[in-house]
Parts: C-alpha cells; structure tokens; sequence
C-alpha cells in the first residue's frame, strides 16, 4: 500500500515557506505522494453544483486565491528528492492540451520522473468558460481527447492529431517525459463514463471517497468500482490488472468518529487501528494508493497532522 497526501493550492499550502516544509515533512515521514488541487480563477457567480458537497456549494468560492497547480507542483519538486508528485487532479478543460502536456512534462523532465497526472473532466462551468475551455456540455468528449492527445505528444517522434477538440501536427516536442513510457495518468471521478475513461485511457482510477451522491465509502462499494473499471479497460483490449486502484479520503482523521450513511462511523475516521482496518478491507478489493487531505490551520497542526498518520496507520503496512 502506498499513501499520499492530498492539499488545496491555497491555505498553508499557499504560502511558499510552508509550502516547502510540509512538502518536505511529507517526504521526511515517508509519505508517497503529494497532491494539489486545480482552481486558476473562481467565477464570482457560481450556479454549477459541486459534487462533493451535500448542499452543491463549493466552499473556496470567498477570496479566490489559489496558486496554479502544475507551476506549484514544480516548485514542490525542487524542494523534495523522492516524493510523487500528483495532480490531484488536472481539470482537463482548463488549458489547452499541447500547453497542458508541455506543463506536465516539464514538472515530470525536472523532478527526474515523479510526476503522476491525475486529471478530471470538471465540474465549473463557470470557470471552465472563463478560461477559454470547450463547451461545459462537450468536455467529457473533449477530456478523451485531451488525454489521448497528452499520450501521442508525450511518445510519438512525429505527433499528431486531429479531432473535434484537439488538433495539431507539423510540431516538435521535446522533451517527452522523466518517465518511460510516459509519465501515468490517473482518471478521477466517481460517475459511470469517470469509470470508462479510466478503463479505456487511465493507468489509474483515483476517485474521491465521499461524493454524497456517488459514494465509495464502503470496500464493496469501491471494490465493485475497481471491477467495473478493470472491465472496461478489458473491454478495450487493455490489460485489467495494470489500472492501478486509488482513493482519496480526503475528510479521513484520527481522533473522533464522523457519522456514515447508515448512521455507523464514517470510513476512514476514528481511532487509528479502526483506519487501519479499513484501508486493510479496501486493500483487499483493489485498493493500491490511499490518500488523506493534509490541510491545517498552520504548519505545526499539518505537520502534527501528518505525522500522527504516519506512525499510527501508515507504519502498520510498512
């Protein structure tokens, strides 16, 4: 089992000081992988949903701040050595994909290969609009592209394509990757076409553990999932096996029980041996990558934060 941790592009994660040091704080305690998350701009007048949250509103929607995600995951790659970084996840309708893959493949070139892309169709319309992105109705059909697009520049002498979406050749790009064949790509999402495109594009599915509507809380919830994605990467004459299985439970504590659905304790919450246990269970249905949110008020309670995760569950699988 590999752990990682996951963090907002603002907050203790966007000043550059703490940034630096939790970043390597996580690296020191053994962690695998640091993830941020993508916002470039927040519109002021929001009537998208967000999908995980019980009420649709998305609670960063106050000042706007947000560093940009690959630019500070490259920052992040020049203060650690071994850590994986993580984009957790890429919202595929934000950049233009040449621009996008140029981005990851920097960070991957430049952290001598520790980049994982963790990408996502979106859930703004607003923001994808303000950015200049495809219609918020097409990004799904945009976002295949986009990925099928990021593998053709990241491995083809020559690349080209051309699509609804997405169209070039006539190019050079260079250099492809830090990693051979090219750096992985985790599909995130929880709804049925997040599943298909992990199985026919990712090489790996990371979604989120509590989406209210779409809920992976429990190991057969998630282990069906899995299966689900594993059999459309078979369906695509891929090999099932090698979609690599992730979670972010990014509400997961040691200390007080969080209410589930059913009224019992939420997964992921508790007491350490109970967190233990659970991710033993998901383990058991496929789980590979487990990773919890690591945002605190200041550097010493995210640092406290993920150190008591550390020695208490993580050291139980080393």
């Amino acid at each position: 089992m590999k752990f990682g941790v996951h963090f907002g592009s603002r907050g203790v994660a966007g000043d550059p000081d703490t940034l630096k040091a939790i970043a390597q704080k996580a690296e020191e305690l053994g962690y695998d992988h640091f993830g941020m998350s993508d916002h470039v701009v927040v519109a002021t007048d929001v009537e998208s949903a967000y999908p995980y949250s019980e009420s649709g509103k998305f609670f960063a929607q106050d000042t706007g701040v947000s560093l940009e995600q690959v630019t500070a995951l490259g920052f992040v790659a020049a203060a650690t050595d071994r850590i994986q970084l993580l984009t957790s996840v890429l919202v595929l309708p934000h950049r233009h994909p040449v621009l996008a893959a140029k981005m990851l493949s920097t960070v991957d070139v430049l952290s001598k290969g520790r980049l994982i892309a963790g990408v996502g169709v979106g859930w703004m319309a607003e923001e994808i609009a303000l950015l200049g992105g495809p219609p918020f109705a097409d990004r799904a059909k945009a976002s295949d592209e986009y990925i099928e697009a990021f593998r053709e520049l990241w491995t083809a002498e020559a690349p080209a394509r051309h699509g609804a979406h997405v169209s070039f050749d006539n190019l050079l790009f260079a250099p492809k990757s830090g990693q051979s064949p090219h750096a992985p790509i985790w599909v995130g999402g929880e709804a049925k076409g997040a599943l298909r495109r992990a199985g026919r594009l990712g090489d790996g599915w990371y979604p989120v553990a509590a989406n209210p509507r779409l809920p992976l809380d429990t190991p057969d919830l998630y282990g069906q999932a899995l299966a689900d994605v594993r059999g459309h990467a078979e369906q695509a004459g891929r090999n099932p096996e090698a979609i690599a299985g992730a979670l972010l439970a990014i509400y997961s504590r040691i200390g007080s029980e969080l209410d589930g659905r059913d009224g019992g304790r939420l997964a992921f919450t508790g007491n350490a041996q109970a967190i233990v246990d659970d991710i033993s269970q998901f383990q058991e249905r496929g789980l590979q990558h487990f990773l919890i949110g690591g945002d605190g008020d200041d550097y010493q309670g995210t640092a406290d934060r993920l150190e008591l995760f550390a020695t208490e569950v993580m050291a139980k699988f080393r």
